[in-house]
């Protein structure tokens, strides 16, 4: 990695700042002044700005399972964030598809942004698993509905085909690779119903551990951060 790169990750200097800091002598690879902005940098050398160490931050993947009551927010001045329950949270954790405040579920979290955008990107067309349940039985005609796409109240554009089946006693399962506001709650209700309670399983092939508890989060494993690569 180009020493310029680096240091632009590692601080909050843009790269035109850090070549200043380059041409002042301020940084050094190990114990030599750096000379250039374009210097490749090897994994062994330690790189140091005003005679500390600089670092890249650690990256950081996680699966929460989301309580009701809490906001997908960063910060919040009237109810607890997600953030709330993760200790010693990172200020650039981003969180990958958020859900309202009273669904519960997965959610995923990461300082990586490339990674989080891969996510959330309406291209990438991520599928989305939820439970519901509803204050009615669904029809044919609903599920149809949901297989062709329609238009939700509010919107130009119809949505996009999604799949639901219904489980037993009013609970649905239906899976959607949109993420438009209150989107599940918004096409149920344009089909006459009213979601009762909402939980995300699944995003993309990363689905909810069952062994977390409300609140609880976990580092996700190798296998599902890249599924999402």
């Amino acid at each position: 990695m180009r020493l310029d790169k680096f240091l632009s990750h590692a601080t909050e200097y843009s790269r035109a700042q850090v070549k200043k800091l380059i041409r002042d002598k301020r940084v050094q690879i190990g114990d030599v002044i750096a000379r250039g902005a374009d210097t490749i940098l090897s994994d062994n050398d330690r790189v140091l700005l005003d005679g500390e160490q600089v670092s890249l931050p650690v990256t950081q993947y996680l699966m929460l399972y989301k309580p009701t009551g809490y906001v997908c927010a960063n910060s919040d001045s009237d109810n607890p964030t997600v953030l709330d329950l993760i200790p010693d949270a990172s200020a650039d954790l981003a969180i990958a598809g958020r859900l309202d405040k009273g669904t519960t579920g997965l959610v995923l979290l990461s300082n990586d942004g490339q990674w989080v955008h891969k996510i959330i990107s309406p291209r990438r067309e991520c599928e989305k698993t939820y439970h519901a349940l509803l204050d009615g039985t669904i029809t044919d005609d609903t599920v149809k509905r949901f297989k062709s796409g329609f238009f939700m109240k509010g919107d130009d554009k119809l949505t996009k085909p999604a799949i639901l089946e219904s489980l037993e006693d009013n609970h649905v399962s239906v899976v959607i690779s949109e993420g438009r506001y209150h989107q599940v709650k918004r096409m149920f209700a344009a089909c006459g119903y009213h979601v009762l309670a909402l939980h995300r399983i699944s995003v993309g092939e990363i689905h909810l551990d069952p062994a977390l508890a409300p609140g609880q989060f976990r580092p996700l494993t190798t296998a599902e951060v890249n599924s999402v690569l």
